[in-house]
């Protein structure tokens, strides 16, 4: 696996339709990330993890392909990607791609095929289909649960959705189920169908591994084998990707697949380099979500830590950490500042000067950090954005106040393009004082510049990257862990001054405080420490 490079990665991502426009039209490109690589490698990031650039409708923001090999016009072409992945490399930064594995667009040339035939393929079919409703299965519409979905076409009956009713789900094939009754349009996972689609996946990871792309992070990576109680499910959906894993070792061997979530654990070897901790689940929003974006309907809402309120608690994520980390205590775990999926660290009254202790946190524990564009000026979250290219899939959030244009300066679009702001992908964030990047370079004191020491920070001392020990020494407010037996880190994110003491000093470099321990105590952290 090529997991010596990537534990000690600082990615960053970019969702491209909003990163940076070189040709006017209102949406960000590939060009565009060219243009602004210099930035991007003053953070000191090593990845850059890229939101899909594939052809697509744009249904669900290119999460819904509709042809593989090819980069969206509206982004550029494929020679663009590959510049990109020479100029990036030159300055010592990986790209990884975002690779939808589940399901398609309905515009892809498959699906195309198959709903205008009268029915299923003899070299097996692609898709999931059925000429009558089952009598058990799913059947809720809700985004992101599968459900059958009328044919549009010339083919009786319903194919199987993964998302959106455009996003027709991959046939992987199906779980045998003890006592069930045979139904035909299962298909075993070695059937015909199931074992070209794997194929595939193989084949596209391939032409643009070719290509010098790095690796991918998987978009719903464990929907691929189907089975309604899920576990069996899961289990296959693992296997296909040991396979896929197998191939990598021998053709590409520095090659990394990131999932979308926690790989299932089954008892067999890995195929995934690490784990990611999700904005929307748990282990992440006790943490961070303070709510003002929205309700996660994945679990109760709780006080979030990084609070001024002083009222959360790290036990939930303590406990995520230790059981993803319980098969293998070395297993890499991405943390995000933020994603693309619901909200960004400065939400709601959160202010920017509050994201320091979050971020201190985010660069020095163990895990594989990763940098959400313009989260390194403290860009809004904005609420009431319009539900562009389905932003809005859940009534409770909207996905769009987290996409919004990247701020540059404190011009038009605030740089972000040289479009009328009507035709910008989503509306700049009208705030006159929002934080830009050119009024930051100019100031020692600035987000931009905290982020950019706490990277030089992480990469300068081994003791804070991934594989060093972690020690938690104080769970509450402060939030106290020593890394690597040698460095000493301590956050207080309420907003009050509050007290510790060490039962047992010793000695430790502090770091993210803001003055050396007394004797044995820590006194007097102040807010944001």
């Amino acid at each position: 696996m090529a997991g010596d490079w990537f534990a000690d990665a600082v990615l960053y991502e970019i969702y491209p339709q909003s990163f940076a426009d070189s040709d006017g039209d209102g949406v960000g490109d590939l060009r565009g990330v060219i243009d602004r690589l210099d930035h991007i490698a003053s953070l000191g990031v090593t990845v850059i993890w890229f939101n899909p650039c594939f052809a697509s409708p744009f249904v669900d923001a290119g999460y819904d392909v509709s042809d593989y090999l090819a980069i969206a016009p509206r982004y550029g072409s494929n020679d663009d990607m590959v510049e990109l992945v020479t100029k990036a490399g030159r300055r010592g930064i990986r790209i990884m791609l975002d690779l939808v594995a589940g399901h398609t667009s309905i515009e892809h040339e498959w699906f195309r095929t198959e709903v205008a035939a009268d029915g299923p393929d003899p070299d097996g079919d692609r898709y999931i289909w059925c000429e009558e409703l089952p009598a058990s299965g799913w059947g809720r519409a809700m985004p992101g649960t599968p459900a059958w979905v009328p044919s549009p076409g010339p083919r009786p009956g319903y194919y199987l959705k993964n998302f959106y009713d455009e996003q027709p789900a991959l046939n992987f094939g199906w779980v045998a189920r003890a006592g069930s009754t045979p139904e035909p349009w299962r298909d075993a996972v070695d059937a015909p169908g199931p074992r070209k689609n794997v194929q595939a996946l193989q084949d596209i990871i391939g032409f643009w591994l070719a290509k010098g792309v790095a690796g991918f992070r998987v978009d719903m990576a464990f929907s691929l084998v189907k089975d309604e109680l899920w576990d069996e499910g899961l289990a296959e959906t693992a296997a296909i990707w040991r396979e896929i894993r197998g191939w990598l070792d021998e053709a590409y061997p520095e090659a990394v697949l990131i999932p979308e979530g926690n790989e299932p654990r089954t008892g067999k070897p890995f195929a995934f380099d690490a784990d990611f901790f999700l904005v929307i689940k748990d282990a992440h929003a006790s943490l961070f979500d303070n709510h003002a974006a929205g309700l996660l309907p994945f679990q109760a809402p709780r006080e979030p830590f990084f609070d001024a309120a002083g009222l959360g608690s790290t036990r939930p994520f303590l406990d995520a950490w230790a059981a993803a980390r319980a098969a293998d205590p070395a297993r890499p775990i991405v943390l995000a500042t933020a994603d693309h999926d619901f909200d960004r660290l400065r939400v709601g009254g959160r202010t920017e000067e509050q994201l320091r202790a979050a971020l201190v946190f985010l660069f020095t524990w163990g895990s594989v950090p990763c940098l959400y564009y313009g989260d390194e000026i403290g860009m809004r979250y904005l609420p009431d954005m319009p539900d562009v290219e389905g932003a809005i899939c859940n009534p409770g959030y909207n996905r769009a106040g987290c996409r919004t244009p990247m701020q540059w300066d404190d011009g038009p679009n605030a740089g972000f393009s040289t479009a009328g702001a009507d035709r910008l992908y989503l509306p700049v964030d009208p705030d006159p004082q929002r934080p830009n990047v050119a009024a930051q370079e100019a100031d020692p004191a600035s987000t931009l510049h905290f982020v950019r020491e706490l990277i030089a920070l992480r990469h300068a001392n081994p003791a804070l990257r991934t594989r060093a020990s972690i020690e938690v020494i104080s769970e509450g407010y402060p939030f106290a862990y020593v890394r690597g037996g040698t460095h000493l880190v301590v956050v207080n994110p309420a907003g009050s001054r509050r007290r510790w003491w060490r039962p047992r000093p010793r000695r430790c470099s502090p770091t993210g405080s803001s003055g050396p321990p007394t004797g044995s105590a820590w006194q007097g952290l102040p807010t944001g420490s």
